[in-house]
């Protein structure tokens, strides 16, 4: 059984068909990349699997349950976790409480025990500590980790996104173009973490993304898509070579 099973999925926003007709599967423990020129609706599938987007049809089905009817702040409980292609973060808070805002699914405590300060909300918090304490380990981010998100630099920002995904404690973590606005080292360094994610934390990854070196790097499947529509899946280097995602990148004379 597949981790994630996407079934003819589909979103129209008036008569415009964001996404029309997506099926592909991801397996566990596989890098899974989505590709596609501007406006292909890779990062509305995003959407529509992390449940900000009601889908028009289709059916979404995550380790073995159907989620297509769940709402959004239910699925980071189930093991889901994204990153934006814009940045989201608190630029006023710091990098340590931003990875910190990545547990709240995990508490399980009260209103008053909270107010009290009880042993039970002292281990919680010691535990959701270390646990952020090891991504920031694992992203290398310990000289960040008491500095505000605002005075930081774009690429620093970014590897802060991932690691508040990666704080949820993520069955599968969704990268929306992690590579977009980084230099060559930087996106070489996601490229690992990446490797790292799969190989020593066992994440399934699925990744939209326009560095073809970066897809080709890490997948093990892309799956290609244009206008809202699928046109290839199999191996970076079939699917590149298809000339329907020629077509699409390229124009249908070049290709």
């Amino acid at each position: 059984m597949s981790l994630l099973e996407v079934n003819d999925l589909a979103v129209h926003f008036g008569g415009v068909k964001a996404v029309d007709g997506v099926s592909f599967s991801v397996e566990s423990g596989e890098v899974f990349a989505i590709i596609g020129p501007n406006g292909a609706g890779k990062s509305t599938i995003f959407n529509l699997i992390s449940r900000i987007y009601e889908p028009t049809r289709g059916s979404i089905r995550f380790d073995g349950r159907d989620i297509t009817g769940l709402k959004a702040h239910d699925i980071a409980k189930l093991g889901i976790a994204r990153t934006f292609q814009n940045i989201e973060l608190f630029d006023h808070s710091t990098v340590l409480d931003n990875l910190l805002m990545g547990r709240h699914t995990h508490r399980s405590t009260s209103f008053v025990e909270d107010i009290l300060f009880l042993p039970k909300v002292r281990r919680e918090e010691r535990d959701h500590r270390r646990h952020v304490e090891e991504v920031i380990e694992f992203l290398e981010l310990e000289a960040y980790r008491n500095k505000m998100i605002a005075g930081l630099p774009y690429g620093v920002r970014k590897v802060v996104e991932i690691g508040r995904a990666l704080s949820i404690g993520p069955k599968l973590i969704l990268l929306d173009e992690p590579a977009s606005g980084l230099s060559v080292e930087e996106t070489r360094e996601v490229a690992f973490w990446i490797e790292d994610m799969r190989r020593d934390m066992g994440l399934t990854v699925l990744m939209v993304e326009h560095d073809m070196s970066l897809v080709n790097q890490v997948s093990d499947r892309v799956l290609a898509v244009a206008n809202g529509r699928p046109l290839a899946l199999g191996s970076p280097a079939d699917v590149q070579a298809h000339p329907d995602v020629k077509a699409a990148y390229l124009g249908t004379e070049a290709a």
